[in-house]
């Protein structure tokens, strides 16, 4: 085994060590502008820096967070007294991550369908970030549930983009986070949902395969197999963890060290029960964690509310969503 390999796989033991998960803190500015108006905050880049220096901050969060994504803005800011981000993770045992890819464009004569973009330069922009700090990086691809989608052209183009990506990832000396999401805002059945799900993940690992990707030094970052949000009927969480793990199990080579669920618009108890149900049926081939954004942010965000007299508080609630989830992580959450 070479010593970069070596290397990848140090920084995935670090990131998932001891039950610990991600906390996904990379929302685009247009994305967190809109869950600042949300909860009354106007969305400037102090603002921006201060929530997520609260976060960073909250006390005891490092027994139960391994790594933070960032986004390019705040991976180049410092906190009130002027410690880099990155450093202030650093100095906390949190592995610090980039997210990398420059968001989901329309596919070329494919009518709803989405491709990722962000390739270009990569490798320079790699080198960067690095340098700055990160240790991890993320690329996401948005997969469209729909009549006739997603199309085999829309899953080949995000996977080998993506492959492409974690390739680049490796060569750096970064863990590439891979994040095929299937959008699960539909009325799909869960039925629906396995099956693009599986043909997603099948297709990210044809394609991960042809780049010469090291499978033991990167991490999935997916959804759980769940009903489409508008769906009549509702999977419980025995039947999400059973369908999730099925899927998983037949796309995901045991290779593979990690795999953490993206939240997806699920409800912060939805996150947590569905996660518990998962842990709970293992062990798994691949250590099984949580990389959510929502699920660990919101309610702290509206507690918070651009007030720096709420800090205090805000940071108190989002301590006790990332231990509810970490307790969810080791299927514990009846006793959380």
């Amino acid at each position: 085994m070479s010593v970069a390999v070596r290397q990848l796989q140090n920084t995935v033991r670090e990131l998932l060590a001891d039950g610990k998960g991600l906390l996904a803190a990379d929302e685009s500015t247009g994305t967190i502008t809109k869950r600042f108006e949300a909860v009354g905050v106007e969305s400037t880049e102090d603002n921006r820096r201060a929530f997520r220096e609260l976060m960073f901050t909250a006390p005891d969060v490092e027994r139960w967070l391994g790594g933070v994504i960032l986004y390019d803005e705040t991976i180049r800011q410092s906190t009130s007294d002027g410690t880099p981000m990155p450093g202030q993770l650093v100095e906390r045992g949190i592995v610090p991550g980039i997210k990398v890819d420059r968001g989901a464009k329309a596919l070329a004569l494919r009518g709803g369908e989405k491709v990722t973009e962000g390739l270009d330069g990569l490798r320079e922009r790699f080198e960067e970030y690095r340098d700055l700090g990160a240790r991890f990086a993320k690329w996401r691809a948005v997969i469209e549930l729909g009549d006739g989608i997603p199309t085999e052209a829309a899953l080949v183009a995000n996977s080998h983009a993506m492959a492409r990506y974690a390739a680049l990832a490796q060569e750096a000396g970064l863990v590439p986070i891979v994040e095929p999401e299937a959008i699960m805002d539909g009325t799909q059945t869960i039925d629906r949902s396995a099956e693009v799900s599986d043909a997603m993940l099948r297709e990210l690992f044809t394609q991960v395969r042809g780049q010469g990707v090291v499978p033991d030094g990167l991490l999935v970052k997916t959804n759980m197999v769940v009903s489409g949000y508008r769906a009549a009927q509702q999977a419980g969480p025995e039947e999400v963890a059973e369908r999730t793990v099925e899927v998983l199990r037949r796309t995901v080579p045991a290779a593979v060290p990690g795999i953490v669920f993206l939240s997806g618009g699920q409800t912060d108890d939805q996150a947590t029960d569905n996660l518990d149900a998962i842990a709970r049926r293992g062990p798994h081939p691949w250590t099984v964690s949580f990389s959510y954004a929502r699920a660990l942010q919101g309610a702290a965000m509206q507690a918070w509310a651009g007030k720096p007299d709420n800090t205090s508080e805000a940071q108190d609630i989002f301590r006790d969503r990332v231990r509810r989830t970490a307790a969810a992580n080791r299927g514990e959450l009846g006793t959380a």
